[in-house]
C-alpha cells in the first residue's frame, strides 16, 4: 500500500478514544502524514529499547476525566487541549523551540532531502519493493504449504557486503528508526523547507515525562529542596580562603551564582516515586539544556531500527547515511545587537575572549554548559598552567644564574684564552682542516647557560615538581566531584559502536549460511588477532621511518659541514656550525609536524581495524596508538642528540663511519647539550605556534574565506543571510566536535619537553606557561563559536591521560639523570676537581679532557686537504676524550680516567633516580589525595540524605497511623496492632 500525501501540509484525523472521547492529532509534526496503519504493523520493537507501555504513558499523563486510563496510539497521540507542555507552560520560553513556540529542540539530526521529482519516483520504487516483497512471501508459503522458513531476507543476502545503501533504503531505515522514536515518547519535528538546500532537520523533543523516566534511568543526581551549610574548615583557615578571595576578586569571571557560596543543596539520584524531594516549582528549568541533550542521546543510543536478522542504531544510521548530522544546539548568539542573554554568550565574554586572559576559568558555567568532561579537561589545563608558573619563575632563576655566572666559569675562559695555542684535530675526513680551540670560544660560553651546577637543583624541583602537580589535581579533581555531585558515580558500560555493528553482523549473516540455527554471535580475540598483528608491525614500521627521519637528518648535517667547509666562501666557513645547527633543527620541525599528521591518521586507521566494541575502548586504543606514534616522532631527534652522538665515534686514526666516507657526528668541545637545547626549544616553539595555534586559527579562517568565496553573496549579503537563519541551521554550519583526544595529546607532548629534557633547557616551563595562556582562550572560543555543541559527558576524572602524565613523571626522573651525568660536563667538572685537580679549583680542566694525536698516524686518504691551513705545519694535534698518551705503552686506549668518570656517571643516576623518586613517594605520601574539609562534607551529605529518608519514612508511618485510626471499621481478619507491621 503506497504512502500518500508526503508533501502536504499537516493533515488532522480524528481519532477518537474509546474511553475518553477526546478528539487526538496524529501527526509527524513535519507537516506529512503518519504511515498507515499496515506498515506501522510490520515494524518490530528493538531489543535495546522496549517502547513505552500504555499503562506507563497513562501514569506519566494522568487519567481521563470518566476515571479510565487514555488508550493512547504507540506514536503518543496529543490531545488538542494540550498541545502545550509541562516545562513550556510552567515557565518563559528557553532556547529554541518547535514551531508552536512552545516546545524546547533538546537535539536535531540532518539527512539529505531529494528534489521533488527524485522523491516521486524513488517512492514509487519503494512501493514496488514492498509489493515484490509481499508477493515473494506469498510464494514462499505457498510453495512450503504452511508457514514460510526463518531464512534471512534476499533483499539482505544481496546486500550484506555492501553499506551503500539506495536512497529507498535510507528513507526506509529513517522511517522505521523515527517511527521508534515515537513509541518511545519524544516527540518529532520535521524542517525540510528550509533555507539550505538539500538539508532536512529532524528536531527532537524530550516532553516532562521521558526526562523524568531516562533521569532515573540514568542515576541523574539532581538537587533536593534540603540546603545545608558548606564550611571550609576551622576558623583561621575559613578567614584565610576569605581574604584570598577577597585579595583575587578582580581575577575572577562575572559568572558567580547568586546563591552564597557557603550553601549548598543536597543531592540525591532522581526518582519519579520522590519528586516530592525535589523543586519541580519551575519545570522548564529543572533539566537544563545540557541535562536534556544528554537524555536525548542516551534514548537515541538505545532506539535501534530493526530490519531483518540486525540492528542500526544511530551511530550505524549516521554512518551509512541515514542521518548526515546528529548535534544538540547552541543556547543562542554570542554577539549582535538581538543577542540575548545566555550561557553562551557569557562565555565567549567571560572565558572565550582574549582580553580576560588573566582571569579565572569559570569552571562551573563550562561544566554547566558543556557537560563534566570537557569541565575536567579545563579545569586541569588551568590547573596546569597555574603550577607552570613556579616552574616558570626557577627556569628562569636558573637562567639568569648561568648568564650572571659565565664571566666567571674557569673552562669557558679557558677555552677563550688566546694564550691558550691549543690545535685541535679535523672534524671531518679530508675535507676539514685543523682548528684553533679558541674558536669555540661563543659555544662554551653559550653552553655554561644551560649547563651549570643550578641545573641539577633544577632537575630535582621539577622531579618534585611533578609530583605536586599531580596531587595537586587530584585534590581539585576530588573537590569537583564533590561539587559536581560525582562523588558516587560509576561509569556504566558503553553501547556498541556503529562499526562494531556492522561487523557481528556480517559475521552473523555469513554463519547463518552455514548454520541456520546459531544465531548468537560475538567477535572474539581469533578474529581481531590478523588486525592485532598487523597494527603491531604497523607500529613498528612506522617508529622505524621515524629513526630513518632522524638518520637522514644526520647525514645532511654531515655532508652540509663537510661541503661548507669545502666552500670558498668565508663567511659560509665562518658560521658552519650555527648553520648546520639551525637548519637541521628546522628540517626536524616540518617533518615532526607532517609526520604527527600522518601517525594521527596511521593510528586511527589501525584502531578501526581491530574493531573495538564501545566507544571508551576505542578512545583508549587510539589515545595509547596514538601517543606511541607521536612521542617517538617528537622525541626522537632529542634522545639522538642527548644519548647518542659523540657517544660512538671513535678517534683521529680509528673513526667509526656511518656510510661509506661519512663518519659519526662529534659533539663540540663544550658537549652536546647547547644543541640538544637548540633543537628542544625550536620544536617545543614550533609546534606550539605553527602546528597547535596557527593551525587551529588558520584552518577555520581558510575555511570561511573559501566558502564565502563560493558564495555568491557579498559581506553585507552574507550576514543579512545569517541573520534569517534559526538555530539549528545556524549550528549546521559549525564544524563537527571531533573530542577531546587532540586537546589533551598537544598538552601531553608538552609536558612531556617541560619535565623530560628539563636539565638542557631550564625555560621550558616559561614557553609552555605563555603557550597555555593563548591554548586556553583559543580553545575556549573554538567551543564557544566554532564547533556544534557536544553531547555532555559525565566523567569524574580525565581517564587514561592521568596515567600517561604519571608514567612520564617517572620516566623524567631517569631521563634527566642521564642528561646531567652523560650529556652534560657536571660530572666530569666535578671528578677533576675533587679527584685530579692539583689545588681543587677547575684550573686544567680542559687539557684535562683533551687527549694527543700524531698526524702520522692517520689513514690513507683521511689526512686533511689543506694541512698548512693554519699556517704551519701540525706534529700533534688534540681531540676530546679520555685516551691513553702517545709516550705511553698502549697509545690511544681508554685512560683510567675514563673508567673513573664511568663509574660515577652511573653512580650518580642511581643515586639521583632513587633520592629524587623517595621525596616523590614522600611527596606524595605527605599530601591526601582528598582535602579534609571535602573528606568532612561528603560524610555530612551521607548523615544528611539518612536523616532525610528517615524522616519520610517517619512521616508515611505517621500517615498510616492517622489513616488507620480514622477509618471506620477494622476488618475482624486483620488485627490493627498487625497493620503497621505489613508495611
Amino acid at each position: 500500500m503506497e504512502r500518500h500525501g508526503e508533501n502536504d501540509p499537516m493533515q488532522t484525523i480524528n481519532n477518537h478514544d474509546t474511553v475518553s472521547g477526546t478528539t487526538f492529532l496524529v501527526h509527524d509534526l513535519s507537516g506529512s502524514l503518519l504511515p498507515e496503519l499496515e506498515e506501522q504493523g510490520t515494524m518490530r520493537r528493538n531489543d535495546y529499547y522496549i517502547p513505552v507501555s500504555g499503562e506507563e504513558k497513562a501514569a506519566d499523563f494522568g487519567n481521563t476525566k470518566d476515571g479510565g486510563v487514555s488508550k493512547y496510539s504507540k506514536y503518543d497521540s496529543i490531545p488538542l487541549n494540550s498541545l502545550k507542555s509541562d516545562e513550556a507552560a510552567s515557565g518563559p520560553k528557553q532556547g529554541p523551540t518547535f514551531q508552536d513556540g512552545q516546545r524546547r529542540v533538546d537535539y536535531v539530526l540532518t539527512y539529505h532531502v531529494q528534489k521533488p521529482q527524485s522523491v516521486r519516483r524513488k517512492t514509487s520504487r519503494f512501493a514496488d519493493y514492498r509489493i515484490l516483497r509481499s508477493l515473494r512471501r506469498s510464494l514462499s508459503t505457498m510453495r512450503s504449504g504452511g508457514t514460510p522458513p526463518s531464512k534471512e531476507d534476499p533483499e539482505i543476502a544481496a546486500h550484506k557486503h555492501r553499506l551503500d545503501y539506495h536512497e529507498d533504503d535510507k528513507r526506509f531505515r529513517q522511517t522505521e528508526f523515527e517511527d521508534n522514536l515515537r513509541e518511545v515518547g519524544l516527540e518529532l519535528e520535521k524542517d525540510e523547507g528550509n533555507k539550505i538546500p538539500g538539508i532536512g532537520f529532524l528536531k527532537i523533543h524530550a516532553p516532562w515525562n521521558v526526562l523524568c523516566r531516562e533521569a532515573e534511568f540514568m542515576k541523574l543526581k539532581m538537587p533536593t529542596k534540603k540546603v545545608y551549610e558548606v564550611k571550609q574548615g576551622s576558623n583561621v583557615v575559613e578567614r584565610i580562603n576569605l581574604f584570598i578571595h577577597k585579595v583575587t576578586a578582580p581575577l575572577h569571571p562575572k559568572v558567580e551564582p547568586n546563591r552564597p557560596q557557603n550553601v549548598k543543596h543536597l543531592s540525591h539520584p532522581f526518582s519519579r516515586e520522590k519528586q516530592h524531594l525535589f523543586d519541580l516549582s519551575d519545570r522548564a528549568s529543572f533539566f537544563d539544556s545540557k541535562t536534556r541533550a544528554s537524555i536525548v542521546y542516551e534514548v537515541l543510543k538505545r532506539t535501534r531500527c530493526t530490519k531483518a536478522k540486525y540492528t542500526m542504531g544511530i551511530t550505524s544510521l549516521l554512518g551509512n547515511g541515514v542521518y548526515t548530522a546528529a548535534y544538540p544546539l547552541h543556547d543562542g548568539d554570542v554577539d549582535g545587537m538581538g543577542a540575548e542573554a545566555n550561557d553562551r554568550k557569557i562565555l565567549y565574554e567571560e572565558w572565550a575572549s582574549y582580553s580576560v586572559f588573566y582571569k579565572y576559568q569559570p569552571i562551573g558555567l563550562i561544566r554547566k554548559y558543556f557537560g563534566e568532561k570537557i569541565g575536567l579537561y579545563f579545569a586541569w589545563l588551568g590547573v596546569y598552567t597555574q603550577m607552570l608558573i613556579p616552574a616558570a619563575i626557577v627556569g628562569v632563576i636558573v637562567f639568569l644564574y648561568g648568564c650572571a655566572t659565565v664571566d666567571n666559569d674557569i673552562p669557558s675562559m679557558e677555552i677563550c684564552d688566546p694564550r691558550n695555542n691549543i690545535t685541535m684535530c679535523p672534524l671531518c675526513d679530508r675535507a676539514c682542516s685543523y682548528w684553533k680551540l679558541k674558536t669555540a670560544c661563543g659555544t662554551a660560553r653559550a653552553s655554561h647557560l644551560f649547563d651549570n651546577p643550578a641545573t641539577v637543583f633544577f632537575s630535582i624541583f621539577m622531579a618534585l615538581w611533578a609530583t605536586m602537580f599531580m596531587e595537586h589535581w587530584k585534590r581539585r579533581q576530588m573537590r569537583l566531584n564533590y561539587i559536581w555531585d560525582l562523588t558516587g558515580f560509576e561509569e556504566e558500560e558503553d553501547h556498541h559502536r556503529a562499526e562494531y555493528e556492522i561487523q557481528v553482523m556480517q559475521k552473523t549473516l555469513k554463519k547463518q549460511d552455514m548454520s541456520p540455527k546459531d544465531t548468537k554471535v560475538k567477535l572474539t580475540c581469533t578474529d581481531r588477532a590478523p588486525a592485532y598483528m598487523m597494527g603491531l608491525f604497523i607500529m613498528l614500521f612506522m617508529i622505524g621511518v621515524t629513526f630513518a627521519v632522524v638518520f637522514g637528518v644526520i647525514l645532511y648535517r654531515i655532508s652540509i659541514r663537510a661541503a661548507l667547509h669545502m666552500s670558498s666562501n668565508p663567511t659560509a666557513r665562518s658560521n658552519i656550525r650555527a648553520t648546520v645547527k639551525g637548519t637541521a633543527a628546522v628540517i626536524n620541525l616540518v617533518i615532526i609536524i607532517i609526520m604527527d599528521e600522518v601517525y594521527g591518521a596511521v593510528a586511527r586507521w589501525l584502531t578501526l581495524l581491530e574493531v573495538p566494541k564501545t566507544d571508551k575502548s576505542f578512545e583508549e586504543r587510539l589515545i595509547i596508538k596514538t601517543f606511541v606514534l607521536k612521542f617517538a616522532n617528537a622525541f626522537s631527534p632529542i634522545v639522538y642528540l642527548a644519548f647518542f652522538r659523540g657517544r660512538m665515534v671513535g678517534r683521529p686514526g680509528d673513526y667509526v663511519y656511518v656510510i661509506g666516507s661519512y663518519r659519526m657526528e662529534e659533539c663540540a668541545h663544550a658537549g652536546c647539550l647547547m644543541e640538544l637545547c637548540i633543537q628542544l626549544c625550536i620544536t617545543m616553539l614550533g609546534k606550539q605556534l605553527i602546528q597547535n595555534n596557527l593551525f587551529e586559527i588558520g584552518i577555520p579562517k581558510i575555511k570561511k574565506l573559501i566558502r564565502r568565496r563560493k558564495s555568491d553573496m557579498d559581506s553585507q549579503q552574507q550576514e543579512d543571510y545569517n541573520m534569517t537563519l534559526q538555530r539549528h541551521e545556524k549550528d549546521h554550519f559549525l564544524g563537527p566536535f571531533v573530542g577531546l583526544s587532540p586537546e589533551y595529546m598537544e598538552m601531553i607532548i608538552q609536558f612531556g619537553m617541560v619535565t623530560l629534557f628539563v636539565a638542557s633547557f631550564p625555560l621550558a616551563p616559561l614557553f609552555a606557561l605563555l603557550n597555555n595562556i593563548i591554548e586556553i582562550r583559543l580553545d575556549a572560543k573554538k567551543f564557544v563559536t566554532e564547533v556544534r555543541r557536544p553531547i555532555a559527558a559525565r566523567a569524574k576524572d580525565i581517564g587514561i591521560w592521568y596515567n600517561l602524565l604519571r608514567g612520564l613523571s617517572k620516566v623524567a626522573v631517569i631521563v634527566n639523570a642521564f642528561v646531567i651525568s652523560f650529556t652534560s660536563d657536571f660530572i666530569p667538572r666535578l671528578v677533576y676537581q675533587y679527584m685530579y685537580s692539583p689545588d681543587g679549583s677547575m684550573h686544567g680542566f680542559v687539557n684535562h679532557t683533551l687527549s694527543y694525536f700524531n698526524v702520522s698516524d692517520f689513514q690513507p686518504g683521511t689526512a686533511p686537504l689543506q694541512p698548512m691551513h693554519l699556517g704551519y705545519e701540525v706534529q700533534i694535534c688534540r681531540y676530546k676524550d679520555y685516551r691513553e698518551t702517545l709516550w705511553s705503552n698502549t697509545p690511544y686506549d681508554l685512560s683510567k680516567e675514563f673508567w673513573a668518570i664511568l663509574a660515577c656517571r652511573l653512580a650518580f643516576v642511581i643515586v639521583f633516580q632513587n633520592v629524587v623518586m623517595l621525596m616523590s613517594d614522600f611527596v606524595d605520601w605527605l599530601i591526601p589525595d582528598i582535602p579534609k574539609d571535602i573528606s568532612l562534607q561528603i560524610h555530612k551529605e551521607k548523615i544528611l540524605m539518612v536523616e532525610l529518608f528517615m524522616k519520610e519514612e517517619e512521616g508515611k508511618k505517621l500517615l498510616r497511623d492517622n489513616h488507620t485510626n480514622q477509618g471506620p471499621f477494622q476488618p475482624r481478619s486483620r488485627p490493627a496492632s498487625h497493620a503497621p507491621s505489613k508495611c
